[in-house]
């Protein structure tokens, strides 16, 4: 549809026009059909889709009716509301540009805002409000919002409302509102509760569906990796280093799992921010802000915290915890593939979960890639690409490192200098996860379903007690003064200590845990690495001490290192006696009688 058409209002068009705007979506083109005029509409258009500018435009005759500029008010003519903060802004940004040149003036009743802000918006006379259900009704309730001259009202998200238990709330503002209004219904999927409400509150509402059971998928790539139930957060940590995305958005079930797992990504060293509903307007605004700037780069988010986000550069949407449902799945993976821009969506699916996670993709319409995440091997290779591709190796000598670059030039072998060029890229970079092979074997009865199973054959392990790598046959031990009492666990020292010393995971061998040491048999080239690092103070990770040792028996110079004592076996008199005895009054037992009977005091 052409933008200068009769269709749209020339102040609207205008604004589209400055906005670069050269075509409309499905959505925006079918609020705009001529037979429409002012009735009742029940859209369904799903999320990117740019319905906000599509319900700006289909307000656009009942607001001007005619007019170039919108009228002096003496109260709003149009209310908006969504299910959540960010959506609500979000909306009252983009209706913002386009009524700018219809003179609009919007005002938001907003959750978690400052509440005399919006009253001195209220007070400015507003063509239009945009807010949510709850701050909405303590505007009514206060009488501070004016509804008697509303022409029109739009529910954005509408299911999503419902579903997070905004059904009160929403008829109580539809029954405050003037019978004589447009309703304007936007959701997803038009489930029994939409419809219901649909025909208590609005009048032979047009049906307009514009979604696409294979356009809503178009742009965006959907894989399941299968992982063990424990490994759902490094499965996580391989994906984001594996794909590399400028925006990454993570999805939990919970709040406690958005914490959990933000401050497992923070430890890891990823520009990591978080958003949930216990975070106050202001964390979660400077969240999205640091994700815009670039100053965080992952953004792990519940559900509700969610909606309405819209990132520049979002290429990832990951599921750590499964969708409960096809429109949340959707919704979440929604956030992706807009504006024509490709993205990926990926579920990671436990082993126990498989069948949820078919159901859910089945009755989503959608054909995901099985595998499993990527493996500690691609994940190098990929990270290596990139020191190789890093631009600094392209840009030219300035004139003002001429004279440095000459001097190392002439100082340093070229080999020493790619060396050292190779750990500084490499110092910022997370290290892969260690992943267990889970049970990628399907019944029967799903090896014949619609999804396409690319899932790899993982290769047999080695048997146990076999012989050892040559690498380790003359392998060099260290010690560090950390154990058990301090709770020295493999699952941090193995990347700590690649980290430190600059070497992979396959040149760490045995690992044993005494309650006050560790000794780790490591290959000699990663143990002279690691003590050339440590330096003279042999201090590695700022505060960790480590040694030499000849094994794990070798004792310190202050003595006899800490071991365990040898357990002896219990016998079952050691056992009886190591209970505590029960409770009670102590005493001789009771007289009985000679058939076990109590004998009684006599009175």
């Amino acid at each position: 549809m052409s933008l200068s058409g009769p269709q749209i209002a020339a102040p609207l068009a205008t604004a589209l026009q400055k906005k670069g705007y050269d075509s409309l979506t499905p959505v925006q083109e079918a609020v705009l059909a001529p037979e429409i005029n002012e009735q009742d509409l029940l859209v369904s258009a799903q999320t990117g889709s740019g319905k906000t500018v599509a319900f700006g435009l289909a307000l656009a005759n009942s607001l001007l009716q005619g007019a170039d500029v919108l009228p002096v008010v003496e109260s709003p003519l149009a209310l908006i509301i969504a299910p959540t903060r960010e959506l609500a802004l979000q909306v009252r940004k983009e209706l913002e540009w386009l009524y700018a040149p219809a003179g609009g003036q919007l005002a938001s009743c907003i959750g978690g805002m400052d509440i005399r802000d919006e009253l001195r918006g209220l007070n400015q006379k507003p063509h239009i409000v945009v807010g949510t259900p709850g701050r909405l009704i303590d505007h009514i309730k206060r009488r501070s919002l004016d509804m008697s001259d509303l022409r029109a009202i739009v529910l954005d998200e509408a299911d999503e409302m419902l579903n997070m238990g905004f059904r009160e709330e929403l008829e109580s503002i539809l029954d405050a509102a003037p019978e004589e209004r447009r309703t304007l219904l936007f959701s997803a999927t038009v489930s029994k509760p939409i419809a219901r409400l649909a025909e208590n509150y609005q009048n032979d509402a047009l049906r307009l569906n514009t979604i696409s059971a294979r356009e809503q998928h178009i742009d965006i790539d959907y894989s399941a990796v299968v992982v063990s139930h424990d490994d759902v957060e490094k499965a996580v940590i391989n994906l984001l280093l594996y794909h590399d995305a400028p925006n990454t958005l993570v999805f939990c079930s919970r709040r406690d799992g958005v914490n959990k797992l933000t401050a497992r990504l923070n430890n890891r060293g990823f520009a990591v921010v978080a958003l949930s509903g216990e975070f106050s307007q202001k964390d979660r605004s400077n969240a999205l802000l640091a994700m815009r700037d670039g100053r965080a780069r992952v953004c792990v988010a519940t559900d509700v915290a969610a909606r309405g986000i819209d990132l520049p550069g979002l290429d990832l949407v990951i599921h750590a915890d499964l969708p409960t449902n096809k429109e949340a799945l959707l919704h979440r993976s929604g956030r992706t593939g807009r504006a024509g821009r490709k993205g990926a969506s990926a579920l990671i699916v436990p082993v126990r979960a498989q069948r949820k996670a078919e159901r859910l993709l089945r009755d989503a319409g959608v054909a995901a890639k099985w595998g499993t995440p990527p493996s500690t091997q691609e994940i190098q290779k990929v990270l290596d690409e990139r020191v190789l591709s890093n631009p600094v190796l392209t840009d030219g000598i300035q004139e003002t490192e001429s004279q440095l670059v000459e001097a190392l030039v002439a100082r340093f072998d070229q080999h020493q200098l790619a060396s050292a060029f190779v750990r500084l890229a490499r110092q910022e970079q997370s290290l892969p996860e260690e992943l267990q092979e889970p049970d990628l074997s399907r019944p029967k009865r799903d090896r014949d379903s619609d999804f396409r199973d690319d899932r790899p054959q993982r290769k047999e392990r080695a048997p146990r007690g076999g012989q050892r790598p040559p690498e380790f046959q003359n392998g060099s031990w260290i010690c560090l003064k950390v154990g058990r009492t301090k709770n020295a666990d493999p699952k941090w020292l193995v990347p700590m200590l690649c980290k430190s010393g600059g070497f992979q995971r396959d040149q760490i061998g045995v690992i044993q845990i005494t309650p006050m040491e560790t000794f780790i048999e490591l290959t000699p080239d990663a143990a002279n690495q690691l003590m050339s690092r440590a330096g003279e103070k042999q201090i590695i990770d700022k505060s960790l001490y480590v040694e030499r040792v000849s094994g794990p028996d070798q004792s310190s110079s202050d003595g006899d290192r800490m071991r365990e004592p040898p357990r002896r076996p219990r016998s079952r008199d050691d056992r009886k006696d190591s209970f505590p005895p029960k409770r009670g009054r102590a005493g001789p037992k009771k007289p009985r009688g000679p058939n076990g009977e109590k004998k009684r005091r006599p009175k």
